[in-house]
């Protein structure tokens, strides 16, 4: 089963450009184009990852990360950034909000897919880890 990824962007081109992209490098792309479409379709869809802009219409990026961290469906779902704001302060709140990590714009797709891959399989291997603790304790 492919990994799936929801991206979560406004410019269409970007999301085209990400979704041809990952697709080649083996994801399954969801997509969403503000901030109540992403945190509607990760409770319905619950994706693996999710890549989300900070500049949305809608409801800003750091708040869509701090909802998904605070719902029990998505709070473990990895969420990477690829914003075109950078710097410390985006770094900061980044943290404060959850996030594996933070890219910007323009983003090398080939560094983009194994971080997502990575912050994959670590997800993957937390999830049998808590799996393993539940059985024990039974």
């Amino acid at each position: 089963m492919k990994p799936r990824v929801l991206v979560v962007d406004d410019e269409s081109d970007f999301i085209q450009l990400l979704k041809y992209n990952l697709e080649h490098q083996g994801f399954d792309i969801l997509t969403a184009g503000d901030g109540v479409q992403a945190l509607n379709m990760a409770r319905r869809e619950l994706p693996d990852v999710v890549l989300v802009d900070l500049m949305l219409p809608d409801i800003d990026g750091f708040s869509v990360c701090e909802i998904l961290r605070s719902q029990p469906s998505t709070a473990k779902v990895p969420i990477i950034v690829v914003s075109a704001l950078d710097g410390e302060y985006v770094r900061s709140r980044g943290i404060q909000a959850g996030v594996a990590c933070c890219f910007k714009k323009p983003v090398d797709m080939k560094m983009l897919g194994e971080t997502i891959r990575t912050n994959y399989e670590m997800r993957q291997e937390s999830m049998k880890a808590e799996v393993a603790e539940e059985d024990r304790r039974r």
